[in-house]
């Protein structure tokens, strides 16, 4: 007879403390196998030198390696259709119950309920948890239960009912005993899933109280390094959202805890209207005629467009998998606005590029600019981006940083004016949307 097992299955959660489905599982009355399936759904589109899917595997390997030091135990590692790996666990093992952390994006509530259909059907309970986020689904509602669309109201929301929210830390290491004993789980090698190393890596986050108390002041000029680094750890759960809502709160900074907020204020849009994954939040913006010149779309993507703040940012993210926000918003209020190609384009620029991708951050912030989202700048606010330099690079010093030949010979002209290319986007604009 097989030993009765619960399986824990890390996914956005990639930490051993502090993980709520994971403590869950570890009190419950069976031995814990923890598992972790590269899905082919998803990592086969990427990139073989996919920096995102090394770190994933660089960290599961290092949980993997505490695990067999500390509890003769480990995590097994699988690559294929979730549901095909389940099916195969389940003829392995003795599996009573499956245990995991929610994930609220469209492709992942499928697959989530298509499982749980298949495990019910073997008569194999299926729970999961809240864990990455500290308000979720209808959490932060208004009075008559419909969603937020517009952020500073969320936000007054969200802090009042924070204010009676029990802020628990998920300690996992009185449990860890409960795990399965047995440190030669099934692993693999990134070639096994078809990658190879990557020359760009995720770097550590840094949230000291200095970089916190300085967010305000310096948050805004990308040639400082004073932002946080923090997206891809929150992304993949290499670090608790609840530990860093508690250093926020004890350095007492509203601008760095609103950040995070944003995070969830996007997150419950994407759950409450998973079609603005690829259809425009606003409708009538998917009237807009995209002139979508590929060649164009290229020299934004390569860094070539002829403005300087513009293909800094792009060489920046080609380059290293990051890109400072304020400029974020510069590209891609560019993209759209001064080259008419449209937002979703973009998004799946940056999806295959950034290193902290989130789809209800990123779609939320390109709709954002492109105007066709919640609380969305409205469609005639376009970023000059010229006068943006003053603003935010004005001893050009980022500009210098990744775009050193900006004055010499061999720069690109700027591929489009931006006086013509205002004026041509608010036409367009208008005949949309009147």
């Amino acid at each position: 007879m097989k030993q009765p097992l619960t399986i824990f299955w890390f996914r956005r959660d990639l930490r051993l403390d502090d993980n709520v489905g994971f403590y869950e599982a570890l009190r419950s009355e069976k031995p814990v196998l923890p598992i972790f399936i590269f899905d082919s759904e998803i990592i086969d589109t990427l990139p073989k030198d996919d920096a995102r899917v090394n770190f994933i595997y660089d960290t599961l390997q290092t949980m993997r390696s505490t695990l067999q030091d500390e509890r003769n135990s480990s995590i097994a590692i699988f690559h294929g259709n979730p549901i095909d790996v389940y099916k195969k666990l389940v003829e392995d093992y003795n599996i009573q119950s499956v245990y995991t952390n929610h994930d609220y994006e469209p492709y992942a509530r499928k697959r989530d309920n298509d499982i749980k259909e298949f495990l019910e059907s073997k008569s194999i309970e299926f729970k999961t948890f809240k864990d990455q986020v500290i308000f979720e689904k209808d959490d932060v509602v208004k009075n008559d239960g419909d969603p937020y669309v517009v952020y500073t109201p969320y936000m007054k929301t969200w802090k009042r009912l924070f204010k009676d929210f029990d802020l628990e830390i998920f300690y996992t290491n009185s449990y860890l005993d409960n795990l399965i004993k047995n440190s030669r789980l099934p692993n693999l090698d990134l070639s096994d899933i078809g990658f190879v190393k990557s020359k760009q890596e995720i770097k550590d986050f840094t949230v000291t109280p200095t970089l916190i108390q300085d967010y305000e002041n310096t948050r805004n000029f990308p040639a400082k390094d004073a932002t946080s680094r923090l997206g891809p750890h929150l992304r993949f759960g290499t670090v608790s959202i609840r530990k860093m809502i508690k250093k926020a709160i004890a350095e007492d900074n509203e601008i760095f805890w609103q950040e995070l907020i944003w995070r969830e204020f996007f997150m419950q849009i994407l759950w409450h209207f998973p079609h603005t994954s690829n259809k425009s939040f606003k409708s009538k913006y998917d009237r807009i005629e995209w002139r979508n010149n590929e060649e164009e779309f290229n020299k934004w993507c390569d860094g070539k467009t002829g403005y300087p703040l513009v293909d800094a940012g792009m060489r920046q993210l080609n380059q290293t998998g990051f890109m400072h926000n304020r400029v974020r918003m510069l590209v891609g209020s560019f993209l759209c606005k001064h080259l008419l190609i449209d937002w979703r384009w973009g998004e799946a620029y940056f999806a295959e590029k950034l290193h902290d991708y989130e789809m209800a951050s990123n779609v939320g912030n390109w709709q954002w600019v492109a105007g066709s989202g919640v609380d969305a700048a409205p469609y005639f606010r376009i970023f000059n981006p010229t006068t943006q330099i003053q603003k935010f690079d004005k001893d050009l010093q980022y500009i210098k940083q990744w775009v050193p030949d900006f004055q010499e010979l061999t720069y690109p002209q700027p591929i489009v004016d931006h006086k013509m290319a205002r004026e041509r986007c608010l036409k367009v604009y208008k005949d949309a949307l009147n």
